[in-house]
């Protein structure tokens, strides 16, 4: 924009101004649109083409709604009410939808746009992209109810395992020096399982073996120095990144087998099976010598299942279950490649 030598310092000041106001909203990072109190599509800068995939020839003139989704069309007609009455809408988080379809978690600020009388004419948006945000909220979240359900697991785990010392040990220092062995190898085990704040395994471990990893979650039902589980088969690798959903997967099964199955009793085996078969890994984790177990499979489903429903989707990994008089049989199949690199 060239100013004439003729135009009075005012006026300049203010072409100066607009021009320099125009060059920061084409420069934006966030998405900066227009549009008249009919939903249309005034002016759309680079940062809007970025987010939503539509150049400026391509949005400006269109609806609005060619962003937002079909399950949110309600809320333009609220949000234009709400300009219309010279009201400013202040981060409004909501989900609108790209050119090629996909969707995104934007926040919203929607101001009203004035002519020289102060009359509203229509609306301006700035939209944030926070899908990024999104999801590490939604990770902590995640990470924090599974902390909360992993303590009330090791209470649980540790009742058991001091029940079962109470049983074997002739003196208040064995029992004492029983505790502290299971409760150091219960403490290696809650380590390996726990996710670090980025979402790695927790060991730092470029990889592990299946039979490792197995023995490490294991290790706190050891009697008398002695397993009372067993490990057959194919020690196959496992990937750092592959530790944390496999242990987490493990970890559930030996909760639930100290709470409720062989390993809540002195007596109780385990025997894990690991075949490689072909692209696919078998595990059979056969309990035997354990309480009672129901006919079919319990109805109630806690945190725990579900946890291990997110896993086994995020695995691939095929969960079958079979109660016998003596003991639970669980038999997974997985990709090898969800598994090893």
């Amino acid at each position: 924009m060239s100013i004439s030598d003729d135009q009075q310092p005012e006026e300049q000041a203010g072409h100066i101004a607009a021009a320099f106001l125009a060059a920061i909203v084409e420069s934006s990072d966030d998405a900066i649109v227009s549009k008249t109190l009919n939903g249309i599509i005034t002016t759309w800068n680079k940062g809007a083409e970025r987010l939503f995939g539509y150049t400026a020839d391509e949005a400006i003139g269109k609806p609005i709604t060619i962003v937002i989704p079909p399950d949110r069309l309600d809320e333009e007609p609220a949000i234009l009410a709400r300009i219309q009455a010279g009201e400013r809408v202040d981060h409004f988080e909501t989900i609108r939808r790209r050119k090629d379809g996909t969707l995104i978690d934007i926040s919203l600020t929607i101001s009203p746009i004035r002519d020289g009388n102060g009359t509203i004419i229509g609306a301006s948006k700035i939209a944030r992209d926070i899908s990024e945000r999104k999801r590490a909220a939604e990770h902590q979240e995640l990470l924090l109810r599974e902390m909360h359900h992993r303590v009330k697991n090791l209470f649980a785990i540790t009742g058991s395992i001091i029940t079962l010392a109470a049983r074997t040990a002739k003196t208040t220092a064995e029992l004492a020096a029983g505790m502290k062995d299971r409760l150091v190898a219960l403490s290696r085990a809650h380590e390996m399982t726990l996710p670090s704040p980025n979402g790695e395994a927790a060991t730092g471990a470029s990889q592990t073996t299946m039979f490792r990893l197995l023995s490490n979650i294991l290790a706190p039902y050891e009697r008398d120095g002695a397993n009372r589980w067993q490990l057959a088969g194919d020690d196959i690798d496992v990937s750092g990144d592959k530790i944390t959903n496999l242990a987490l997967l493990f970890h559930e099964f030996a909760t639930n087998a100290a709470k409720y199955g062989a390993l809540s009793v002195e007596e109780g085996k385990l025997d894990i099976m690991v075949t490689m078969k072909g692209e696919f890994v078998e595990i059979a984790w056969l309990e035997s010598d354990g309480p009672r177990q129901p006919s079919s499979e319990p109805r109630s489903i806690g945190f725990g299942s579900r946890l291990e429903q997110i896993i086994g989707k995020s695995l691939d990994v095929d969960i079958s279950r079979e109660w016998m008089p003596n003991g639970l049989a669980i038999r997974l199949s997985v990709p090898i490649g969800a598994i090893s690199d």
